[in-house]
């Protein structure tokens, strides 16, 4: 721009600045003090409305008016699907993705599988993903308890990550990928992905653990949890006598071979009264929708009309059993879809009259460390760092606390 225009816009404005302060100099005082308010009126407004205040008010109650399809009595339906028959009913939800990557031998040998981890992970996380095979993922880490884990992932755009996740399934055989783009979006589809996968192609483990890849677990608190939900964390807890391993890191190799200290267990030391219950718990929120326009959780009116949410586990890190396992998986196809995969397994768990489990050691944020503080811990979120992961696990087995 030359130097004259920059001179002929710069008159314009001052010609224009000009004219509004004659407009408003001859205007009454009362007129102008009625004109700023009604500007910052207007502008409280549009901020309100923003924030979601007025979609409060717009809300339908929870306790008096909920209502979700599909209408009626899922369990029936939900119970002839489980039997292998055909319901009288169609399903009104269809989740149309296939595997690529179907990991069906990680259970045929194990009739007595006891844990299955399911783990939610990003494409690019190989690290992540390590770090879990040593630590609280390890096949091998506790004895006379059968353990095993799968990673979910769906797919992405660059072949050289896909490269490598081909190499790492090739390595350690527990890549589950289904054919949806991996994004935070889709994690309502990854998760039941990981439903479905576990149905089909793990019958014989009595719990599922889902989890993100970016927690600290402690297995051994897991499976304290599991034999007394209600009773945890006692009062005066006795060590559960666990043997120790050695951890050697073999790259990217099968999990290190573990050796044992001599520490005798019983059998039935992990033994519980719940594996027909139908347990799913972990951190139980209630809480209201966001209705912040910004907010990364946003939902309108039109997706969910209500003030509250049904109670929900966060997502991080919570177990089914068996029994629940099949209801949930069976009753989603019933359930209309949500984006929000916590909140879908919420509303799914209230039509099939499945009421979640609280337990405040699971931990949907960063719990402070320390290694006194981690005694109790079943699962803590923010262990993105695998260094972090496998040091403070570590620590922690050898407290005899994971």
């Amino acid at each position: 721009m030359t130097v004259g225009k920059k001179s002929h816009l710069s008159m314009r404005l001052m010609r224009t600045t000009w004219r509004l302060r004659r407009k408003f100099s001859a205007l009454p005082a009362k007129c102008v003090a009625l004109t700023i308010v009604s500007l910052v009126i207007i502008c409280v407004t549009v901020v309100l409305y923003h924030m979601g205040v007025f979609t409060h008010f717009l809300e339908k109650d929870y306790y008096t008016e909920f209502s979700y399809p599909l209408q009626g009595n899922l369990q029936p339906l939900v119970k002839e699907l489980i039997l292998g028959n055909k319901p009288p009913i169609k399903p009104i939800n269809v989740f149309n993705y296939s595997y690529l990557k179907l990991c069906h031998d990680k259970c045929s040998s194990n009739a007595n599988l006891k844990l299955l981890f399911v783990v939610k992970s990003a494409l690019h996380n190989f690290e992540q993903r390590q770090a879990i095979r040593q630590t609280w993922g390890n096949q091998l880490h506790l004895s006379h308890v059968e353990v095993r884990r799968i990673f979910l992932l769906g797919t992405g755009f660059d072949p050289e990550i896909q490269r490598k996740v081909d190499e790492e399934d090739r390595l350690h055989e527990d890549i589950v990928q289904a054919d949806f783009h991996d994004d935070y979006r889709n994690n309502t589809l990854k998760t039941m992905s990981g439903f479905k996968w576990a149905v089909e192609h793990c019958p014989s483990a009595s719990y599922v653990v889902f989890s993100d890849d970016d927690m600290y677990i402690s297995t051994k608190n897991l499976l304290r949890f599991i034999r007394n939900p209600s009773g945890y964390p006692e009062k005066e807890s006795q060590p559960l006598a666990v043997k120790d391993f050695e951890h050697r890191d073999r790259s990217l190799k099968e999990e290190p071979a573990l050796v044992a200290e001599g520490l005798e267990e019983e059998q039935n030391v992990f033994g519980n009264r719940n594996e027909e219950s139908k347990l799913y718990a972990g951190y139980v929120f209630h809480s209201p929708p966001q209705r912040h326009h910004s907010s990364k959780w946003y939902v309108s009116l039109k997706e969910y009309p209500y003030h509250l949410w049904p109670p929900y586990v966060t997502a991080g890190a919570y177990v089914v059993s068996r029994s629940a396992l099949l209801d949930l998986h069976y009753g989603s196809f019933y359930t209309k879809y949500f984006q929000f995969d916590d909140i879908f397994l919420a509303l799914v768990a209230l039509k099939i009259n499945i009421e979640p489990v609280h337990c405040s050691e699971f931990y949907f944020w960063k719990k402070n460390y320390s290694k006194l503080g981690y005694r109790d811990v079943i699962a803590s979120h923010g262990y993105g760092d695998p260094d972090e992961l496998r040091s403070v696990w570590n620590e922690q087995k050898s407290a005899g606390h994971a």
